[in-house]
């Protein structure tokens, strides 16, 4: 059997004891009859109130944290998959017509959008029109690329100005953190969009 024993309190909850015999006791207090008051009215009692609340909110709050995390990458995933497919479709829309970037060999249908600099490599680039072009699968598959004779052709088609700004980006891609934020990818698509409508 519990003995029970004056509500007193002791320690931090001094000063709060009702005196009334009690069995089930924190800090001296009577569970049933002070230590609730002694919580939510003193100032020990508060801090202890926020503490455990921080305690059991923070679990919480971190999974909370984590689903949006997760929502928001997912929908970045989504969102690079859908830009990538835009662009493409839009360089082999624009450059129709016009001979691989690299071998000069004559359009056909086949033609892919092929990267100046790697997609990969250079993820900062990797939808900047100027660094996309109508490529011939040889090129871009079974000669990766073809970069030196890209090189060539892609001065010759866009000009010092704009071949010397692609280089000058490449360059700086190393201080990208290959994070990209949802409002840039949408901001993409609808200026993708637009040209393509423009080419129509």
């Amino acid at each position: 059997m519990i003995k029970e024993k004056k509500c007193k309190g002791t320690g931090i909850a001094k000063g709060y004891g009702c005196a009334k015999p009690t069995a089930f006791r924190v800090y001296g207090l009577g569970k049933m009859c002070c230590y609730a008051n002694w919580l939510l009215n003193s100032e020990n009692g508060k801090i202890k109130v926020a503490k455990l609340s921080h305690k059991v909110s923070k679990p919480r709050l971190d999974l909370e944290q984590k689903e949006r995390e997760k929502k928001q990458g997912s929908r970045i995933k989504a969102l690079l998959n859908t830009t990538k497919t835009i662009v493409h479709s839009y360089i082999r829309e624009r450059d129709k017509y016009k001979p691989c970037i690299s071998c000069g060999c004559a359009w056909n249908d086949t033609f892919e959008a092929g990267h100046f600099y790697k997609a990969f490599t250079y993820p900062s680039i990797k939808f900047h029109l100027d660094n996309i072009f109508g490529q011939c699968i040889f090129c871009n598959r079974r000669l990766d690329g073809n970069f030196d004779n890209y090189s060539l052709r892609l001065h010759d088609r866009i000009g010092t100005e704009r071949y010397e700004n692609i280089i000058k980006l490449a360059k700086k891609d190393k201080q990208f953190l290959n994070v990209w934020e949802v409002e840039e990818l949408e901001e993409i698509i609808k200026n993708v969009k637009k040209l393509k409508n423009e080419l129509n």
